[in-house]
């Protein structure tokens, strides 16, 4: 009698319990430091890094993929903008804006995705295959800039330290994704071997050098905006993935 009663009752849980997923315990919080980690990050404080730390790697992931990121990112274009509608132009056609490519015209964010958003080590063989495929995205808020400043009459310059063999994919790509005008493309030769900060730093000299006037200059790296001479004003977007010096 009693086995059956057992049994009645096990059969009764089991019918209860039919169909519906055991509950999981909610992900742990990460450590509450990430957030000054990240700001730390984008305010040149943390340099020279290689990976984003084991414990912040979960923090980083949802920031980089949710609305803060686009928020953030709108803020920078939503400053540029205004301060790009204030300028007075010369009317000669020589003022213009320099635009980093990766993370800035273009997103790795597909790429980065399968590389834990910066918590592995950086692989350039990867990278390369990535930026070959000429598939990366826009990123939205910088492509509201470029053709803000196009209606101005401000000309883009994209300056990357891509390499100069990868000028066709690079062009193809920017076309693609809406960058369909600009004053100059400018890549890296593959024998210059120097930073990416002193690259366009001569870069940008070579600009002023010719007679522009370089009334802004944005990117995702401190890099891409130090340097004498950086522009009248320069504008950094969000980037807590990897650090270029």
């Amino acid at each position: 009698m009693a086995t059956a009663r057992l049994v009645r009752l096990l059969l009764t849980a089991a019918a209860v319990g039919y169909g519906q997923e055991v509950a999981k315990a909610p992900a742990a919080p990460p450590p509450p430091h990430c957030g000054s980690v990240r700001t730390a990050i984008e305010a040149h404080n943390i340099i020279g890094w290689k990976t984003v730390s084991a414990e912040c790697a979960e923090y980083i992931a949802r920031y980089i993929t949710g609305d803060r990121y686009q928020r953030d990112s709108d803020v920078v274009i939503n400053e540029a903008i205004a301060y790009a509608e204030s300028l007075k132009l010369s009317g000669e056609g020589k003022e213009v804006w320099v635009f980093d490519v990766d993370d800035t015209a273009l997103s790795t964010l597909p790429y980065q995705g399968k590389h834990g958003y910066g918590a592995q080590q950086y692989d350039q063989s990867s990278f390369l295959e990535y930026v070959a495929q000429g598939s990366a995205p826009a990123l939205k808020a910088t492509l509201r800039l470029y053709e803000r400043l196009l209606q101005l009459g401000i000309k883009p310059v994209f300056l990357t330290d891509r390499a100069e063999y990868q000028r066709a994919v690079t062009t193809s790509n920017l076309l693609q994704q809406g960058y369909c005008n600009w004053e100059k493309l400018v890549l890296q030769p593959v024998t210059e071997q120097i930073s990416t900060q002193a690259f366009k730093t001569s870069q940008r000299q070579k600009l002023v050098s010719a007679g522009y006037i370089i009334v802004g200059n944005i990117g995702d790296q401190w890099s891409d905006i130090l340097g004498s001479p950086e522009g009248c004003r320069t504008f950094k977007f969000p980037n807590p993935m990897y650090y270029v010096a």
